[in-house]
């Protein structure tokens, strides 16, 4: 059973705690970055730095100043739940531990929020370029305050994708590497940044078209998912099924090509 008080929060306020805590996670990467960090492996392939882990607690800190029974599902530190309640933080402080580690500038920081399990809150920060997207559920998507909406793109050969390529990559047979080679030959570009949170930024705000990827985790894709679907677009599993947040495979893209870009992802998937 949910507490009382759950009843009776706002969606400006979840937005505004979760923008600040996006705002002061993303203060702390841009310090790490000019003063350094240390790095861990959590995997060959998989890396953690303290950055992620200061700016997770900053986020976790924040959020629970403001609503101290709301659980809690962040990379790190998986699921902290103090209390039954209605609602749920998925929070990535990092997306684009890589980027980040070699000093590339393609990482944000991303805060979602579920009621009942569906997702009603979006923020993704880029700290280097100062960008801010944000939705709330049944009001738009925006950037930096100004609304956004995918790209009227309507066929392949015109279209901007990206992708990307799961930690696992060496052992796991299902490492999307012929979806990449399939739609690489169909496609005007391709590209694949490391971020899962702001390539589905980028096609909310028409940067990119579609993007698809084959293993990912729900706080990859909490925030952007809220922020993609406000923004006009659509996003579903690779057999065109209702999208969540929780399984592991996702393509989104402007709507207008999406029926091509499963026809062509399901070329080799078993029935």
């Amino acid at each position: 059973m949910s507490l009382p008080h759950d009843q009776d929060i706002s969606f400006d306020a979840l937005l505004s705690v979760a923008i600040d805590a996006a705002r002061k996670a993303g203060a702390i990467l841009i310090e790490c970055s000019r003063i350094g960090f240390r790095i861990e492996h959590k995997q060959i392939l998989n890396l953690v730095t303290d950055a992620d882990h200061q700016a997770e607690q900053r986020i976790i800190d924040v959020i629970h100043d403001a609503f101290p029974t709301h659980p809690v599902l962040a990379e790190e530190r998986g699921l902290t739940e103090r209390a039954p309640s209605r609602y749920k933080w998925v929070i990535d402080p990092l997306d684009g531990t890589t980027n980040f580690a070699h000093g590339f500038p393609a990482y944000c920081v991303s805060i979602g929020v579920e009621r009942d399990g569906c997702g009603i809150i979006g923020v993704v920060y880029d700290p280097t370029r100062d960008d801010l997207f944000t939705a709330q559920i049944g009001h738009g998507a925006h950037r930096n305050g100004v609304p956004i909406s995918v790209s009227s793109t309507d066929h392949l050969d015109r279209a901007l994708l990206v992708t990307g390529f799961s930690y696992d990559i060496r052992e796991n047979p299902n490492n999307n590497l012929n979806h990449f080679v399939r739609l690489a030959l169909k496609v005007q570009g391709l590209r694949r940044t490391g971020t899962a949170a702001l390539d589905l930024c980028y096609v909310a705000a028409g940067r990119f078209d579609g993007f698809w990827e084959v293993t990912l985790n729900p706080w990859d894709m909490a925030a952007g998912v809220v922020i993609l679907r406000e923004a006009g677009g659509n996003v579903t599993d690779f057999k065109g099924a209702a999208h969540s947040i929780y399984g592991q495979e996702l393509v989104a893209s402007n709507g207008r090509i999406h029926q091509a870009m499963l026809d062509l992802l399901q070329e080799d998937t078993p029935p």
